[in-house]
C-alpha cells in the first residue's frame, strides 16, 4: 500500500513489550530510494535519545490507531548502537547496527533488500541470506533534508519536493511529491525517482529528465485522497509514456552528484 511519508510521522512505534517512542523522520538511499530506517524520538523513556529503526523489524501500520508495530523489546532497542541527532550514517554505523541485531544487510547483493526485492523478515531465514564480495555503497540522507529541494526540468526550474510516497511493503519511495505552487497555483503532481537524472545537495535540486510542459501538463495529485490506485499510476506512467515500476522491479543505480 502506497502512503505518504508525513502520514506516519508521529505514529506511536510499539515494541513487544511497550512502547518506544515516535516517529520523527526517515533516512532513505538514493540508489534504490528505499527508506532504510525510521528514525524515532523515545521522549521521556531514554531520556529523549534518538534511535534507527530498520524496516526489517517492522511487522505492520495500524492508521486507526496511528500506531507501528516493531519486532523488537525496549532492552533491545535501548542496547542498539548509539545514534546522536542529525548523525551521519556512516557503513562502520551500519555495519555495527545489523552485527547487533543480526540481521542481514540491504546492500549485500544486487536488489533493493540485497538478494530479494522484498525484505525477509523471518529471522530463522536470516542466518541463510547469501552475502555477496562486491556489496555497493549506500548513499544515504535524511527526508527532511530533501524536502524543499528545488526541480529543475530540462528548461527551467519548476516546484520543489514537498513530500514522498513509499510502499509499506518493500518501503521503496514510489513518488516525490511536488508542488508547482510557485509557478502556477495549487496543483501538485508527482515524480517518479526513476525519472530523475541527477540530484545536487550543494545546490539544492533534483534535476529531473522531464520538461516543464509535460509536469504541467501531468495528470494532478490529491493531496486529500489517503490512497493512491493503481489506475491512477497507470495513467501517469502512460502519460509519461513509461513502464510502470510493478511490471518489473528495477535494480538500483548510482545518481550524478
Amino acid at each position: 500500500m502506497l502512503n505518504k511519508a508525513k502520514s506516519i510521522q508521529g505514529f506511536k512505534l510499539s515494541g513487544t513489550d511497550g512502547e518506544v517512542g515516535n516517529v520523527k523522520e526517515f533516512i532513505f538511499d538514493d540508489n534504490y530510494w528505499a527508506i532504510r530506517y525510521l528514525v524515532v524520538s523515545t521522549g521521556g523513556w531514554l531520556s529523549g535519545r534518538q534511535v534507527l529503526i530498520s524496516p526489517y523489524f517492522i511487522q505492520g501500520i495500524n492508521f486507526d490507531v496511528d500506531l507501528i508495530n516493531v519486532d523488537l523489546t525496549k532492552s533491545e532497542i535501548e542496547n542498539s548502537p548509539r545514534f546522536e541527532d542529525d548523525m551521519t550514517v556512516s557503513r562502520d554505523y551500519e555495519e555495527s547496527y545489523y552485527n547487533y541485531y543480526g540481521s542481514p544487510v540491504y546492500w549485500d547483493g544486487p536488489q533493493m533488500w540485497g538478494s530479494s526485492s522484498h525484505i525477509v523478515r523471518d529471522r530463522e531465514k536470516w542466518e541463510t541470506t547469501p552475502r555477496v564480495e562486491n556489496a555497493w555503497s549506500p548513499n544515504l540522507h535524511n527526508t527532511k533534508d530533501v524536502r524543499g529541494h528545488f526541480i529543475q526540468a530540462t528548461d527551467n526550474e519548476i516546484g520543489h519536493v514537498d513530500d514522498f510516497i513509499f510502499d509499506d511493503e518493500n518501503w521503496a519511495i514510489r513518488y516525490l511529491i511536488i508542488d508547482t505552487k510557485n509557478w502556477w497555483p495549487g496543483k501538485r503532481v508527482l515524480i517518479s525517482p526513476e525519472w530523475i537524472d541527477k540530484i545536487s545537495w550543494d545546490d539544492s535540486k533534483v534535476y529531473v529528465q522531464l520538461t516543464r510542459d509535460a509536469i504541467r501538463r501531468a495528470p494532478e495529485y490529491d493531496d486529500d485522497i489517503d490512497m493512491i490506485t493503481r489506475d491512477y499510476e497507470s495513467k501517469l506512467y502512460r502519460y509519461y509514456e513509461r513502464q510502470g515500476y510493478w511490471s518489473e522491479e528495477k535494480v538500483g543505480r548510482d545518481y550524478n552528484r
